[in-house]
């Protein structure tokens, strides 16, 4: 090194670096070694193995990637002060990017080796290095989009997470070739986001993690629209959406009737008992006892929320006789006006009815709607069915009340914490969820495993709504312009003073 080179003074300016005691400066300074690179030269090639860490100390760096016929694509650039080659600290490996300089530089190089001495005598500086390669990473999901952009498919692409095959399926058969669709089993979460990088859409289900790091990232990465297949939008962080500009559509009614029925199937079913009466026969136990059930007919039935869903289910309910407390808070006129019906508050519907059916949004207004008091002012017996959102249900006060025999059944298609097991098959594995396992315990409660929705109408319907809002976005609507925008009001709310809403 010359005498006039001072690398622990060029440490020192370099932000990552600059919380690093002085004896970790001076011990990473003079493992260091300073070389010239001359405009034009290429310093590393993309694909080259490497062990050597780069600190551009002048001058700047193109940083080039392949995107194959296209040939090298410049995805960014390096000035002083940055680092690269951050991943070669970790052993030898290959370079995912080409740099080439722009202008004559001088850059600091410290080898695999001499990393290794400084870190045994500084931890600190690990720690450090590594934080700044995982902004590194998290930085190269938009580049990789970029180069996935280029590819030789330019049909408009969507990342489809949480697939299953009865799902995918449907949407392949739906789409017809229309889109190019990448098919993940796994959710979108933060660390799966990467996953839609060159996509210009995500198409997500119930318990993908929609909140606002991941939004974030779909926007670095142009990802423009989140398509819901599902009517719940509770795991989407809509004010991220909004000021990101990505478009977030649902699908509100894909099949009322299946959900409905589903709701009917979890009444009759814990009524009289057929679970239990079905594994009897099966173990050559033809006993009836304990199998005595009621006449639904005469029945007075609670329906909280009356939406498509909930109209579906009074319909089916009013055909077997019963008496309907309808609660929500805007009554349904034409609904109001049915014989057997009649809407109520809250309180008179928990203390008359038999039955009560969940068919509410998971609100802020509406999250453990029932719970502890709630169960208090219900018949002792009452059977309880949820297959709209799990967290409408306090699950520790359904425990207590069922223990308590204040709740005489409970149907759950949906369950709180359902996004841990829910639509995969743990059946070699041990239930660690205490409280989902005291609930199978008990003989007068049946849980499905979010399956509701679930049959063939429904299905073909969910396909064709969101590629329709797919067909939309691609297009070129966006935010409050597609037909089956989520919180569409907040849209309008948000209007620019043009005219033009503000995208979400």
């Amino acid at each position: 090194m010359s005498e006039a080179f001072d690398p622990v003074k060029i440490l020192q300016t370099i932000d990552l670096l600059s919380n690093l005691k002085a004896d970790a400066l001076e011990m990473l300074g003079h493992k260091m070694s300073r070389i010239r690179v001359p405009a034009g030269q290429v310093l590393c090639g993309e694909g080259e193995v490497g062990d050597r860490l780069f600190i551009i100390e002048s001058g700047e760096l193109a940083v080039l990637k392949q995107a194959g016929s296209a040939g090298p694509m410049q995805v960014t650039t390096l000035g002083p002060g940055t680092l690269a080659g951050e991943m070669s600290l970790l052993g030898k490996v290959k370079r995912s990017a080409t740099l080439k300089a722009l202008t004559d530089c001088q850059v600091l190089v410290l080898a695999f080796d001499d990393f290794q001495a400084v870190v045994d005598a500084q931890p600190s500086l690990a720690r450090l290095l590594l934080a700044n390669v995982s902004r590194n990473l998290r930085r190269s999901t938009s580049v990789v989009a970029k180069l996935m952009a280029r590819d030789y498919d330019q049909r408009f692409k969507i990342g489809f997470f949480d697939s299953k095959h009865y799902m995918a399926d449907v949407f392949a058969e739906r789409n017809a070739n229309r889109f190019s669709i990448n098919f993940h089993e796994a959710r979108l979460a933060a660390s799966t986001v990467a996953l839609a990088a060159g996509c210009n859409a995500v198409c997500v289900f119930v318990n993908d993690t929609v909140d606002r790091p991941v939004i974030e990232e779909l926007a670095e990465m142009g990802v423009g629209l989140v398509a819901l297949r599902c009517a719940g939008f509770n795991n989407v962080d809509l004010d991220a959406a909004i000021e990101h500009g990505v478009s977030v559509t649902r699908v509100p009614a894909y099949s009322p009737y299946a959900v409905a029925e589903h709701a009917v199937a979890l009444m009759l079913a814990l009524n009289r008992k057929i679970h239990r009466a079905s594994t009897r026969v099966h173990e050559n136990n033809f006993s009836l006892d304990g199998l005595v059930g009621f006449n639904m007919h005469g029945r007075t039935v609670g329906v909280v929320g009356t939406g498509q869903i909930g109209v579906c289910a009074v319909d089916i309910l009013l055909g077997f006789g019963c008496r309907i407390l309808a609660y929500d808070v805007a009554a349904n006129p034409a609904l109001a006006n049915r014989a057997g019906v009649t809407y109520v508050g809250l309180d008179q519907l928990f203390a008359e009815s038999d039955i009560i059916s969940l068919h509410a949004p998971l609100l802020p207004a509406t999250h453990h709607m029932i719970n502890a008091a709630a169960i208090d002012k219900m018949k002792p017996g009452v059977m309880l069915i949820n297959t709209s959102r799990g967290a409408l249900v306090d699950t520790a006060a359904l425990l207590d009340g069922l223990k308590a025999r204040k709740i005489g059944y409970a149907g759950l298609d949906v369950y709180e914490e359902e996004s841990a097991y829910f639509f995969e098959d743990f059946s070699d594995d041990i239930l660690t969820d205490d409280t989902l396992a005291r609930l199978l315990t008990f003989t007068n409660v049946l849980v499905t495993s979010h399956q509701a929705f679930l049959t063939r109408e429904a299905l073909g319907n969910i396909a064709a709504d969101t590629l329709a809002s797919v067909d939309e976005f691609a297009a070129g609507k966006r935010g409050a312009e597609l037909s089956q925008c989520v919180a569409r009001e907040r849209f309008a709310a948000q209007a620019k003073p043009d005219g033009g809403a503000k995208q979400g």
